[in-house]
């Protein structure tokens, strides 16, 4: 299995609230863990909102000693969400504060995905690219009653409204997903910096076309800054070796 990871500021922007982790390794039980959270509030709280969520959830699952990756990810995003949301309330600067989280665990042929927000994994098979996780967002949420076309201007221009995050209430509920990983797929992690600027063809044909990992994580990120680059772009990408099997 192979990965790589990146995240920028972009051009707009002066702090990068989007943290990133990737592991091909192990951590814990699980077999490897690959997380995208990207942070809301003022100032420093949405840097600060990102970086807990992923540095706790990552010291969380590391000591955790059994469990499938869905009963480990939902029980470790609940704990860290209450943690976090008390962090807002004791503290006056970090108040309001939340993030995004998608998170992923290649098991074999299977990938396992948790998402709150809008952060997104999309699965790329040869030459399609699929989004597995559904936007927590205002539009999208019309969209997906008939109420909203997702091609219309209204829809691109209020996507950034989102509907759950990790630490704005007590508890949160993370959707969950299972996809099948065929041999020589990849599959990506990205924030909504990335995707408000790129369209999924355009990612595809990056992922797909000749350069390393690194090269291609470089390519989108470029990509997202020469479109406007007006909000942080975060990119984990993955590639594992005979559909999954690391």
């Amino acid at each position: 299995m192979e990965a790589y990871a990146l995240t920028d500021t972009g051009r707009v922007r002066h702090m990068n609230q989007d943290y990133i982790y990737s592991s091909p390794e192990k951590v814990g039980t699980l077999p490897n863990l690959f997380l995208v959270a990207d942070g809301m509030g003022g100032h420093k709280a949405g840097d600060y909102a990102s970086r807990y969520t992923v540095e706790n959830l990552v010291i969380y699952l590391s000591g955790q000693s059994q469990g499938s990756p869905v009963m480990q990810l939902k029980t470790g995003i609940q704990e860290i969400n209450e943690k976090l949301f008390e962090e807002s309330r004791s503290r006056e600067e970090l108040r309001g504060m939340g993030c995004t989280l998608v998170a992923a665990v290649a098991e074999e042929d299977t990938l396992y995905v948790a998402n709150v927000g809008d952060s997104r994994l999309y699965l790329i098979h040869r030459d399609s690219i699929r989004q597995i996780t559904r936007d927590h967002s205002y539009v999208e949420e019309m969209a997906a009653m008939g109420r909203m076309d997702r091609n219309s201007a209204y829809y691109k221009s209020h996507k950034n409204i989102i509907t759950r995050a990790v630490g704005i209430e007590r508890s949160v509920e993370a959707d969950f997903f299972e996809a099948e990983l065929c041999p020589g797929d990849y599959f990506l992690l990205c924030s909504d910096g990335l995707t408000n600027m790129v369209e999924d063809e355009a990612i595809c044909r990056i992922v797909t076309g000749e350069g390393s990992l690194k090269d291609k994580t470089s390519r989108l990120i470029e990509e997202a800054n020469r479109q406007g680059g007006v909000d942080n772009i975060a990119v984990v990408l993955v590639h594992p070796a005979e559909g999954g099997h690391g």
